[in-house]
């Protein structure tokens, strides 16, 4: 795409078509579009015509759309790339009886077609209905020309074919059965259209990667597809404007896979190129400057982003303040000299020779963008994939990654390994930013087979150290960033070493776990560290109270913020699988800095910063991190207090999960448990929980249903000031879906930016999650893939929880008082 300004457009345009005029947003049969006309998308966002790319050469035209709201010229898609149409031979576009767009000159030479009758067709939503009786070419304000049928059929877009930029909306793709797939091409040069030696594609052999080419070379490669559905989430500020978010996601269905990028409402043009000099940029424009900034680019600055730059079985480390090129744990350059001269191409090579399980072992890598030339191996778990590696002399490294939430097809595991180490190619350690889930989305852990690692012959020549942040992304899917239990007995009892780790909450012994050498060194913390970090718990460090204790902010040593919630002795009722008499228990978290939803969402003066794509955006994040915990953890793990008051938001507001302290895990093939003491909060407790004790996944589900209805609504589940002819938040909502008036249970402040398919999917979904009975309500599963695609095609609710129960009954729950069968300690937390 090539940038013009727009004064010398205007005057090349004025010297080559005095008569310019404009045009309605369409093109029909027997309407020629001439140099001078241009079609203008319904809203003005874009135009359609031709134009003359240099002054240099006036008389080569080409025919495309650009911006037309936008001082610089700026072209998004051309069509006669090859075939510059000269402007004294009299080009003409033209719509064909038999639905073609044909582009030819005076001479009746084809310079261009949009071949209508081989295109495949779009799984974009089709336009408006043609109301002219006759097939039309319309440009659409989203950037689309689309040549549709009179019954409103789409014949063929643009956006099925880019040429250098991607639009909001468009998908760049790759199909499991053919192969064919989308590709850009960069410019030849800034006032040359006609195709460069740049394109940028996604390849699904042997798995999922976007690449960056230069001829038939590499020349950036992406991060291996780990099965995330949403990346690069980033906010762009612009002066007296609100913060603009930018999101793309990864689909893989039966037939492709595929990328699109999408904005948030009301955000300025934004667009993403492969620039003639060969990196795909992200643009945005920036109203002040009338200029366009860039908010990402690939390859980065760093010199070491390129592909393969390191040489084999070296790595580019962007951990360091300047990117620099290392070698692997174990490794070492082959030609020091050259490494030192910054020549790297021939890469590293072994300290040692591997003796094939003879001392051999495997070094996990975290935060990595993993090498190359990869071999996928099918339908392996994570200790089968292990146990492949490890028993082929040849495999020098593996990495696994689970796909249920993400994917269609009908094998959900990725097992990579490498066969060689001449394999190791464009790998890169990657900074995990402080507030990120990129550890969880884009990066990963490399297990590296390193020789006499098992034997102790091994010197640590490049430790890893996993400090908070690290860790923070390596569990992040659970939304538990770090949690462990500092245990201190008494005064006769050295603290220093009476320091338990605990994982979500239980200790590993609790868990029956037997601890191994390839466990995570995870950090442990001194009561004196904690003392200092708060000024000895004072109150000016209180940063809120919880049901189980008090909660404050520390700074430990080194920068990192954390939250200390201080256990109470008195409320251990939730918490009595890991307390011990005596003992003083913690549990400590990366400090978040939006704190938790309920302090938004339920708060007049900031509920309205909330807006639909934020709530939408935290309603889909809580929903995965819950899959993770029911389904994609090693331990099934249920929550049993999912609130609004437990979801976390950080600095970008992505949810996390928090305070597992009333947690329980399952076996393998346990489906439910039961309890004499039932601890949760009023209104999210499923009613198989609070009557009976009986709590399984299906009863988070519960929680989370309630909790989508109130995201929706910006109504407390427990409130009923601004319901008062209904007893709570449940019954409201199932009374507006009856009426089918569900629409009004939308948040009043959000109502008018709201998408209403978006919003009437969760308030369908949330319905269905607080069913009564526990076998009708959807798996977490379920859940996240329907949030994820939008699906519309779900069943009828049946009527929810508490709805039938009597009075009566509801007024014991409030009590804390319920007999069944067996005597039952009902404990509940009101809501704050």
């Amino acid at each position: 795409m090539a940038f013009m300004s727009s004064i010398s457009f205007r005057i090349a345009a004025l010297l080559l078509f005095p008569a310019l005029c404009t045009s309605d947003d369409r093109l029909v049969p027997g309407k020629p579009l001439l140099p001078g006309t241009t079609i203008i998308s319904d809203g003005g966002e874009f135009a359609f015509g031709f134009f003359a790319p240099s002054n240099s050469t006036p008389e080569k035209l080409y025919l495309g759309i650009w911006y037309n709201t936008i001082s610089q010229f700026t072209v998004v898609w051309v069509a006669n790339r090859a075939t510059p149409a000269i402007s004294s031979m009299a080009p003409s576009l033209v719509l064909t009886n038999n639905s073609n767009l044909v582009l030819s000159d005076v001479d009746g030479r084809i310079l261009w077609t949009s071949n209508t009758t081989t295109t495949t067709g779009s799984s974009s939503p089709s336009p408006r209905s043609n109301t002219t009786g006759s097939v039309a070419a319309v440009l659409l304000n989203s950037g689309i020309l689309a040549l549709r049928s009179p019954s409103g059929k789409m014949l063929w877009q643009s956006f099925d074919h880019p040429t250098d930029t991607l639009l909001p909306g468009m998908k760049t793709w790759r199909s499991h059965k053919t192969d064919e797939g989308t590709r850009l091409v960069s410019w030849k040069d800034p006032n040359d259209p006609s195709t460069g030696t740049f394109s940028f594609s996604a390849e699904t052999e042997p798995f999922m990667q976007l690449f960056i080419w230069n001829g038939s070379l590499p020349e950036w490669r992406s991060s291996v597809w780990t099965g995330f559905t949403v990346s690069s989430q980033y906010h762009y500020f612009q002066p007296n404007t609100t913060s603009v978010g930018v999101y793309v996601t990864y689909v893989d269905t039966a037939d492709e896979a595929y990328m699109v990028f999408s904005v948030s409402d009301g955000a300025p043009p934004i667009l993403s190129v492969l620039s003639y000099s060969g990196r795909v940029e992200t643009r945005i424009w920036n109203r002040d400057s009338a200029e366009w900034a860039i908010l990402t680019a690939w390859p980065d600055s760093g010199y070491c982003s390129s592909y393969g730059y390191c040489g084999p079985s070296g790595y580019c480390d962007h951990t360091d303040a300047t990117p620099t090129c290392k070698c692997l744990d174990g490794f070492e350059p082959v030609d020091k000299d050259e490494w030192s001269n910054a020549r790297f191409s021939r890469g590293c090579q072994r300290k040692e020779a591997l003796q094939c399980g003879d001392g051999d072992g495997f070094l996990a890598l975290p935060a990595m963008k993993v090498p190359d030339k990869f071999v996928r191996i099918g339908r392996k778990t994570l200790e089968e994939c292990a146990a492949e590696c490890r028993g082929n002399c040849s495999c020098v490294a593996y990495a696994y990654a689970n796909l249920n939430a993400s994917t269609a097809n009908v094998d959900v595991t990725r097992c990579l390994v490498w066969i060689g180490d001449h394999q190791l190619v464009d790998t890169q350690k990657m900074v995990v930013p402080r507030y990120s889930t990129a550890v969880a989305d884009t990066h990963e852990t490399l297990y590296l087979r390193v020789a006499g690692m098992l034997s102790g012959k091994r010197t640590k020549t490049n430790t890893i150290k996993i400090i908070l942040p690290t860790l923070a992304g390596v569990i992040v899917l659970t939304s538990i960033l770090l949690i462990w239990v500092c245990k201190f007995r008494g005064r006769e009892r050295n603290l220093e070493n009476h320091k338990t780790l605990i994982h979500g909450g239980f200790t590993s012994d609790e868990l029956g776990e037997e601890k191994t050498t390839n466990d995570f060194e995870l950090p442990f913390l001194k009561f004196q560290d904690i003392l200092v970090a708060t000024n000895n718990f004072s109150n000016t460090f209180m940063i809120g109270q919880g049901g189980f204790g008090k909660v404050y902010k520390g700074t430990l040593e080194g920068g990192q913020e954390v939250a200390i919630k201080r256990l109470s002795r008195d409320s251990n009722q939730g918490i009595q699988e890991f307390r011990n008499e005596g003992d003083e228990n913690m549990l400590i978290y990366e400090y978040l800095p939006n704190k938790s939803l309920d302090a938004i969402i339920f708060n007049c003066a900031r509920n309205a910063s909330l807006d639909w794509l934020t709530r939408f955006k935290i309603i889909k994040g809580v929903a995965r991190r819950l899959l993770y915990i029911h389904h994609d953890s090693r331990l099934t793990i249920i929550h049993r207090d999912l609130k609004a008051s437990n979801v976390l938001l950080d600095a970008e507001m992505r949810p996390k999960i928090a305070d597992f302290g009333m947690a329980r895990i399952f076996g393998d093939n346990q489906e439910n448990a039961n309890t004499k003491r039932v601890v949760g909060t009023y209104g999210y407790m499923a009613p198989e929980y609070a009557m009976g004790g009986i709590f399984s996944v299906k009863s988070d589900v519960y929680s989370f249903g309630v909790l989508l209805l109130e995201i929706v609504s910006g109504i407390k589940i427990s409130s009923v000031d601004r319901i008062p002819d209904y007893p709570n938040l449940i019954v409201y909502a199932w009374n507006l879906w009856n009426e089918g008036k569900a629409k009004d249970l939308v948040d009043k402040r959000i109502v008018d930016n709201c998408l209403p398919d978006e919003a009437s999917l969760c308030i369908h979904m949330g319905l269905l999650c607080v069913q009564e009975n526990p076998d009708d309500r959807p798996l977490t599963s379920s859940v996240v893939f329907n949030l994820e695609n939008g699906c519309t095609a779900l069943p009828t609710p049946n009527h929810p929880a508490y709805f039938s129960w009597r009075n009566s009954d509801m007024e014991k729950v409030r009590e804390g008082i319920m007999n069944s069968k067996n005597t039952m300690t009902l404990t509940v937390i009101e809501g704050r």
